[in-house]
């Protein structure tokens, strides 16, 4: 086994709980050549993950660039399949927690010697060599990583792994270091990309209070996707945050904006802990070994809950993470946290 393919095409934190798989493959087959076909929305989780040779990645015609020819994008995937091609591979993965026909068709259009792919007994799954049978429960770490069983990977998957780059964390840290020198540092996730994830602004600014009450020399890292919400392509938080700011004058609070996943992944690697709904930063968090409180709305904890950290897991029977109130998340905090230095 010396050329292998990993193959992920949607999210951010479907990336990260990919991790464990590629890190299985590392340990395996050291002397491989293993390389990830992403795209470039997620591509920021492997971009410094040692484990992996090669990074290749397309753009969805969803997350185009203003300005972007959508026949341009399809040419560059052409391009990016067919230089995969000419590498011959010994096996493509198509590494999906579920049975995804758009996954499969990806990967054997990189034509490996061999396919590997979920197979549920109903979908058709042409040229897949290695099918192995999706679980319809568990986490999405340990579906992913059931994919190994062909390669002879075996055993409870281990914890996914993200990596910062060390010159954005630097200069965050500097950022910190200036306004804010001392304390323990807690990290706080404004953006949430499902209407059912949101936090309304003043439960945040509640809650920070009450932190700061407890740990009077905290730290706040308070992050968010920059722009409006009304952008199709990306909604952002800027009048969240700059709301939340107007009620936290007073708090020892250092607002980032995130332009790029390089940069949010740098500031969490920063944090002591983590808030934040149920999204891609939660799985970033969990990367990067971070204890995380997690506010669930309409999505399942049993398979997205952090993976391998300490953690709490909030969902209200509405499952509107809006349901949630400040002192309820304040004791999961607690109990996440103490006793830290007061």
């Amino acid at each position: 086994m010396q050329k292998i393919l990993i193959v992920r095409r949607d999210n951010i934190g479907d990336l990260v709980c990919t991790t464990p798989l590629i890190r299985a493959l590392r340990q395996r087959y050291p002397d491989a050549r293993i390389d990830a076909l992403v795209t470039s929305y997620n591509r920021g989780v492997l971009s410094d993950l040692p484990e992996l040779s090669h990074v290749y990645a397309y753009t969805k015609g969803k997350h185009r660039e203003p300005g972007q020819s959508l026949v341009r994008l399809h040419y560059q995937k052409l391009v990016t399949l067919w230089t995969l091609r000419r590498v011959h591979y010994d096996v493509a993965i198509a590494a999906q927690g579920t049975v995804s026909r758009r996954a499969l068709a990806l990967a054997r259009n990189v034509g490996a010697n061999r396919l590997i792919s979920l197979v549920d007994g109903t979908t058709r799954m042409t040229g897949v060599t290695d099918p192995v049978t999706a679980r319809q429960t568990g986490h999405e770490v340990e579906r992913v990583f059931a994919l190994g069983q062909p390669l002879g990977i075996q055993g409870p998957p281990g914890a996914c792994r993200v990596v910062a780059d060390e010159a954005r964390r630097e200069i965050l840290q500097r950022r910190l270091d200036a306004v804010l020198p001392d304390g323990p540092r807690f990290g706080i996730q404004l953006s949430a990309r499902k209407p059912s994830q949101r936090w309304p602004v003043l439960h945040y600014a509640h809650l920070i209070e009450q932190m700061q009450r407890h740990w009077p020399n905290a730290r706040f890292l308070v992050f968010w996707a920059p722009g409006a919400e009304n952008d199709p392509r990306h909604p952002g938080d800027d009048r969240k945050a700059a709301e939340l700011m107007q009620h936290l004058a007073r708090q020892r609070v250092l607002p980032i904006a995130t332009s790029c996943l390089e940069d949010l992944i740098a500031g969490i690697d920063l944090c002591d802990a983590f808030l934040t709904p149920d999204g891609g930063a939660m799985h970033l968090a969990a990367g990067l070994g971070k204890p995380v409180l997690a506010l669930f709305g309409d999505s399942d904890p049993e398979q997205w809950q952090p993976w391998g950290v300490p953690r709490q897991v909030l969902q209200p029977p509405s499952r509107q993470v809006a349901d949630l109130q400040p002192g309820e998340v304040m004791a999961a905090w607690c109990r996440l946290l103490d006793p830290l230095p007061q």
